[in-house]
């Protein structure tokens, strides 16, 4: 295999700058599409559910685009770059729409748009830097994509805060979505289609190293029958590597997943005793209870806010992770295992210290121990794995390589937090954060069985 061109900073920024519009996406649809379906109407014991289309929509859609868009070459459009601008195109779409959602179903659809369309784009995007860097460059490429990651996860987090202390309200009418919420979906939507078209124009790809076999390849796997065996016969061929890191994903995906899904009506309870009235309890036509149920759901949407904004910590610190280790595979090689590890048991204890906190700056400490996981999570499984897989079919790998992040989040979504938490926990609020930093710890501590040098060493 020829080696590829080593990379400046600059080189790798702009191929890897979509990732901020890809990651306004996932901070606002994490941060606040639970109090979405909250104010819908949903219930804390029925939003894992409401979320079941976005894990569904990745385990179908991430194999797929992986084998697509292995399989494209166009020297004016490139390999990749097709697919990021279609997923950009929609995910800016279903954005812009979410929080006009007028029913409980048709945000739960929108979820299942935006996430397949988050998908479509960001697949594509782990791919390229393992097309683009050599083995060398890889753990510096995935850290500087955590980087962006960081920074986009850390505004958007802020952004109904800041649009609130702006003068954009955070209450609205009874089963309306409150407009600060509304105005960062649009700037999110917005964001999301301009990062990715700043990639599109400011990255060439490099085409096939085998043009010839390549085309032989693609006449080989043609049709939708053929393609379909070719991707279970790569599922059956996953590395022995793959597999194991594919258990560590499991479990930090269910953590993170939980965090997602339940940490609005988790920490509203549990953190600043404001949990989401039921206007079910109120008799609205009498003044004094309709006074009564405006101040509870102002107090909840003030907490929903903070804790939005404490979320966005977790983007700040993974932010300052990568910029770290970016610095440092610079020059150096790091221990990928061990460094993995450490990071999600960090994490585990920032879920863990929830329990003892009882305002804004103690969620703060806690999401800084967790955004270590997030920036270890997002950059060096995936190098681990693309020094352990062939390049022709880094595409499709990474695709089934993230089965391992959307089964754990399905089985969280049909019941595995209610199930576990209570099991674990009992039925306090704060049981799935407990339940997710239990997860993280397991997880850390599954690196133990990663013994593949090539992959741990960078």
């Amino acid at each position: 295999m020829k080696k590829k061109p080593v990379l400046s900073f600059w080189e790798v920024w702009n191929m890897s700058f979509g990732f901020l519009g890809i990651q306004f996406g996932f901070a606002l649809q994490g941060g606040f599409m639970s109090r979405i379906f909250q104010t819908l109407g949903a219930s804390p014991e029925e939003i894992p559910g409401l979320w079941l289309a976005a894990p569904v929509a990745g385990l179908v859609v991430q194999p797929i685009i992986g084998y697509m868009s292995d399989r494209t070459w166009s020297s004016r459009f490139g390999r990749r770059k097709p697919y990021f601008l279609l997923g950009a195109l929609f995910a800016s779409i279903a954005l812009i729409y979410m929080p006009h959602s007028p029913f409980l179903w048709v945000a739960a659809g929108s979820l299942l748009v935006l996430d397949a369309s988050i998908n479509i784009s960001m697949e594509p995007f782990r791919a390229l830097v393992a097309d683009k860097l050599d083995d060398s460059q890889r753990s510096y490429g995935f850290m500087v994509q955590t980087l962006i990651i960081g920074v986009g996860t850390w505004i958007a987090s802020q952004l109904p805060w800041f649009l609130n202390q702006m003068g954009i309200s955070n209450t609205a009418a009874e089963s309306v979505i409150p407009p600060n919420v509304k105005v960062a979906f649009v700037i999110g939507g917005v964001i999301f289609l301009l990062s990715i078209l700043y990639t599109v124009f400011t990255t060439k790809e490099y085409p096939p190293e085998d043009i010839e076999a390549f085309e032989n390849y693609k006449k080989e796997t043609a049709g939708f029958g053929k393609g379909i065996i070719a991707i279970i016969s790569d599922i059956k061929s996953m590395p022995l590597t793959m597999k194991k890191l594919g258990l560590i994903q499991f479990f930090s995906w269910f953590a993170f997943f939980t965090m997602w899904s339940m940490s609005t009506p988790a920490l509203s309870e549990h953190v600043f005793q404001a949990p989401k009235p039921d206007i079910a309890m109120f008799e609205i036509s009498v003044p004094n209870d309709l006074d009564a149920y405006q101040q509870e759901d102002r107090l909840y949407n003030d907490a929903a806010d903070q804790i939005g904004s404490s979320m966005g910590t977790y983007g700040l610190s993974s932010m300052l992770f990568a910029l770290i280790f970016t610095l440092i595979t610079r020059n150096i090689s790091i221990n990928r295992k061990m460094v993995h590890m450490i990071s999600l048991i960090l994490g585990g204890i920032g879920f863990f210290y929830m329990y003892y906190a009882s305002n804004y700056n103690d969620l703060n400490v806690s999401f800084a121990l967790i955004g270590i996981a997030w920036g270890s999570i997002l950059s060096l499984p995936y190098a681990m794995l693309s020094s352990s897989i062939e390049a022709e079919k880094m595409g499709i790998f990474m695709g089934l390589f993230n089965m391992f992040i959307v089964i754990p989040q399905i089985v969280a979504s049909l019941g595995g937090i209610n199930l576990f938490a209570d099991l674990l926990f009992g039925t306090a609020a704060i049981g799935p954060m407990l339940l997710a930093g239990t997860c993280l710890i397991i997880s850390g501590l599954c690196n133990l069985i990663i013994t593949n040098k090539k992959a741990i060493m960078d």
